[in-house]
């Protein structure tokens, strides 16, 4: 038996195809009313991530594996509590959970947020951007977003169960791109683009096609068990923003964003939304973290990952034609705006 959380998500709900498409039986976390397109065959478990009882119970002695795909992604400052709670507090429950019962090998989803930047005397590359690695470490004495130290503080909660004796493996996906929920996470890059709104930030995108994100998880977790205590960067390669949403909004033959915003624009910008939600109690359409993404170039290197598993990525084109056909159904041109 193998146990999911987050199986609604966008990389938990292909992780639940792909299980059963081996054969495996699966139990599933999720909160709320089903999908309509929940993944048949599988044993749906009602409840929440923090209820440590109700994690007890559903690691019955039969389950082997543990992917942990659950997790919030937010840069918006009224979600700071709340992303301690789910990325921090949900992973230690789970770790905890995992440790009662001896033998269980756990997988678990991060983010190259978690990660470190670049370290000292990288060399970038023709593009100016420089490497970050597995080996990156994080700066203490540096300011994060609330997002990214989440992710660093539930990644401790995982080497502390490793230490105490469990079995396993962290992944670090950069933007996972996929044909999930429309309005949700990293689809909403696609939506964006979509309603052929004018503006884009500068800097790179690193990305990951989900399907390339479950196939090294299932090769890492099922298929090498001797792999403990490690972590792997899963992303393909990182283009600049600019040819993303150009290539994005080719793929659903759409105009595509054609003039960007300088960066004293959108510090500005960031400024008056704070204002904004401070005095209305809205979110913030855009926020200091968002506006900032991606001035500081990097590329998140995938060598130790395709080391392991010896499986490719795909490329940029493929993953965009894909989602643009298995999206056309959904697609919407209701007002919106975001910025990445």
């Amino acid at each position: 038996m193998i146990f999911v959380t987050g199986g609604t998500g966008l990389i938990g709900s292909f992780l639940l195809q792909a299980l059963r498409a081996r054969g495996l039986a699966v139990r599933a976390l999720h909160r709320g009313a089903l999908p309509t397109n929940a993944a048949p065959g599988v044993d749906w478990v009602v409840g929440d991530l923090l209820d440590t009882e109700l994690l007890r119970v559903a690691l019955t002695p039969d389950v082997t594996h543990v992917f942990h795909c659950a997790g919030l992604v937010s840069y918006a400052p009224q979600d700071e509590d709340l992303l301690l709670n789910v990325n921090v507090q949900g992973t230690a429950a789970i770790v905890d959970a995992c440790l009662e019962r001896p033998g269980i090998r756990l997988a678990h989803v991060s983010s190259v947020a978690a990660l470190g930047g670049p370290a000292a005397g990288s060399t970038a590359d023709a593009n100016g951007a420089l490497p970050v690695t597995e080996k990156s470490t994080w700066d203490l004495g540096a300011a994060h977003p609330a997002y990214a130290t989440s992710k660093y503080l539930g990644e401790l909660e995982v080497w502390r169960g490793v230490a105490e004796g469990l079995s396993a493996v962290i992944v670090n996906p950069s933007v996972v791109l996929g044909p999930g929920d429309w309005h949700r996470s990293s689809t909403r890059l696609l939506r964006y683009a979509h309603q052929e709104h004018r503006f884009y930030t500068a800097g790179l995108i690193n990305f990951v096609d989900v399907r390339d994100v479950v196939a090294h998880l299932l090769a890492l977790a099922l298929d090498q068990p001797e792999l403990r205590g490690e972590r792997y960067i899963l992303s393909a390669e990182a283009v600049p923003l600019a040819a993303f949403f150009r290539m994005a909004a080719g793929a659903m033959g759409r105009r595509p964003p054609t003039t960007a915003v300088p960066n004293w624009a959108a510090e500005l910008i960031w400024r008056l939304e704070h204002a904004r939600a401070v005095l209305t109690g809205a979110r913030p359409l855009i926020t200091k973290d968002t506006a900032r993404a991606g001035r500081r170039p990097v590329v998140y290197a995938h060598a130790k990952v395709q080391s392991a598993t010896g499986l490719d990525f795909r490329p940029l084109a493929e993953t965009l034609a894909w989602c643009a056909a298995e999206l056309s159904g959904n697609l919407t041109t209701s007002p919106t705006v975001i910025v990445t």
